[in-house]
């Protein structure tokens, strides 16, 4: 009884401010947006790569990428049936820029849960990181394509 008790005097405190209505439907559309209803690899790719940009909205690369880019990474990446990335395996990576794909590998580790593939029950997926210069990326999924 005494585990209910703090939860609901925390939720009792921040219905008196006015909270409690936001802050619930905050969470509730975060989790929403934590499932894929996608059913083949591909559309999950979009959906991962959505959350992946979401995730690193500052770092995406804006417009068309210019014409040399700096590093290109494929990587194949496994999630199971919660989202979890569970194996990350490089097809290709620039061997003058090995920081880059630690880089790339880092942050698909920190945006972990992806969306749960719902209706596959763990995914396998191909995608391609385009780095500029800056550090800057696309996701070959949703690029801009180049000038």
């Amino acid at each position: 009884m005494k585990s209910l008790r703090i939860p609901l005097l925390a939720t009792a405190f921040a219905a008196s401010l006015g909270l409690a209505a936001p802050l619930m439907a905050q969470a509730q559309a975060v989790a929403a947006a934590n499932i894929s209803s996608a059913e083949t690899a591909a559309a999950y790719k979009k959906d991962a790569a959505r959350h992946v940009y979401k995730a690193y909205a500052d770092k995406v690369y804006k417009g068309k990428l210019p014409p040399l880019i700096h590093a290109v990474v494929v990587l194949e990446v496994s999630v199971d049936n919660q989202g979890n990335v569970q194996d990350i395996n490089t097809i290709r990576v620039p061997t003058h820029a090995p920081d880059v794909t630690a880089a790339v590998k880092d942050m698909i580790q920190r945006a972990s849960p992806m969306p749960a593939p719902s209706r596959m029950g763990g995914v396998k997926f191909t995608e391609v990181w385009l780095v500029d210069k800056s550090g800057r990326f696309q996701l070959d999924t949703l690029s801009e394509g180049q000038r």
